[in-house]
């Protein structure tokens, strides 16, 4: 803040530009794994849905989502992750989980002014510490422990009696960590025990790779809420799409705030949203190549020094360079090979010695970086 009022700081990937004009000088251009942008098709049953409903651009969809849309939502959690959600009040459309991320807090604050923190894990996405700025709230980074879990014992009686809201990320960005059910449990109980609301950000589900993922509505939705995007799973970043489900009480109210802000999900959209849903196929599909990739660049890396250091996940890789170097210098020396990846300090400070690689880039596009790796040994 200044006396002007709220200055915007560098957006995170912004700050590649110069690493990035240094890769893209090479024959081939950069191999970007900075972001996690999928590259892969759109799935058929999405295209299909998208044109069949393209008609209903005429009107207004529902805020809320389609008695369709949430319906298939149920029926997905409750075929993926073993719960039972009432998709008529315990489900709402939201236009990806970016967008619920960075505005929840100020909601949220609307409802109980009485609190006036929000929490989130020490390395995480950016937009839960930015979402807390934009709502004028206190940011809160949590300590992990050394394999990147959230430790609860850190967080002072004073600051959860101040929390609003706690986040999740499992399976994580950046750190590729998995989730087991006894954990979120503890979580879970924890928000409960303070009259902290628990908002798990659940985009990366279906891809936790060896660990088998939880969702935070395991033991309940009393004071959970779990988000839930399409981006991810079925190569739809672009059409913006996603669902809030758990606690009744928070997902109506937030139903209720949404429709007066006009935060509305397309309506083709809402149709293309429904059909992957309801089809778990083309996930597998896509699970199979990131578990590909995954392993062509462990191995790959490897030989020069740089290892994994994060969970089972399959979306990203968390580096560290064995040499010791921090996470912008391994960045730059990757980048003089065309290849483009994340500093860990672009999610919190306790990052600053790993990188993070988003495996969203074609086998070829991967490979190539390797050879180009390689040929500077």
């Amino acid at each position: 803040m200044t006396s002007q009022g709220f200055v915007p700081p560098p957006y995170p990937q912004d700050r590649l530009d110069t690493l990035k004009k240094v890769a893209d000088a090479l024959p081939g251009g950069m191999v970007d794994c900075s972001i996690g942008n999928p590259v892969d098709p759109v799935p058929e049953v999405a295209l299909e849905a998208l044109a069949a409903a393209a008609a209903l651009g005429n009107t207004y969809p529902p805020t809320i989502g389609t008695p369709d849309l949430r319906e298939a939502a149920a029926g997905w959690l409750r075929r993926r992750a073993g719960v039972e959600v009432d998709p008529v009040s315990e489900i709402i459309a939201c236009i990806g989980t970016k967008e619920l991320v960075g505005s929840l807090p100020h909601y949220l604050s609307l409802r109980d002014p009485s609190r006036d923190t929000i929490l989130y894990p020490s390395v995480a996405y950016p937009t839960y510490e930015m979402g807390a700025t934009l709502a004028g709230l206190r940011a809160l980074p949590v300590s992990l422990h050394a394999n990147w879990h959230i430790d609860l014992d850190s967080i002072t009686a004073q600051d959860a009696s101040r929390a609003l809201v706690l986040w999740l990320n499992y399976p994580g960005n950046p750190t590729s960590t998995v989730a087991g059910a006894a954990e979120m449990a503890r979580i879970v109980e924890w928000g409960r025990e303070n009259g902290v609301l628990i908002a798990s950000d659940e985009c990366y589900y279906e891809f936790s790779g060896q660990e088998a993922a939880a969702t935070a509505l395991g033991t309940g939705n009393e004071g959970v809420i779990a988000v839930h995007s399409v981006s991810k799973r079925s190569n739809l970043a672009g059409f913006r799409a996603g669902f809030i489900s758990g606690d009744k009480e928070i997902v109506k109210y937030l139903g209720e705030v949404r429709k007066h802000a006009g935060l509305m999900v397309p309506g083709p959209v809402q149709a293309a949203a429904e059909a992957v849903l309801d089809d778990d196929e083309h996930v597998d599909i896509q699970r199979a190549r990131y578990s590909e990739r995954r392993a062509l660049m462990l191995d790959g890396l490897a030989r020069h020094g740089l290892i994994h250091e994060g969970g089972s996940a399959l979306f990203y890789l968390w580096l560290r360079s064995i040499d010791g170097v921090d996470g912008w210098t391994a960045a730059a020396r990757l980048a003089e090979s065309g290849l483009i990846v994340a500093p860990g300090d672009l999610y919190g400070a306790a990052g600053v010695e790993h990188l993070r690689l988003a495996l969203t880039q074609p086998n070829e596009r991967l490979q190539l970086a390797l050879e180009r790796l390689d040929a500077r040994l």
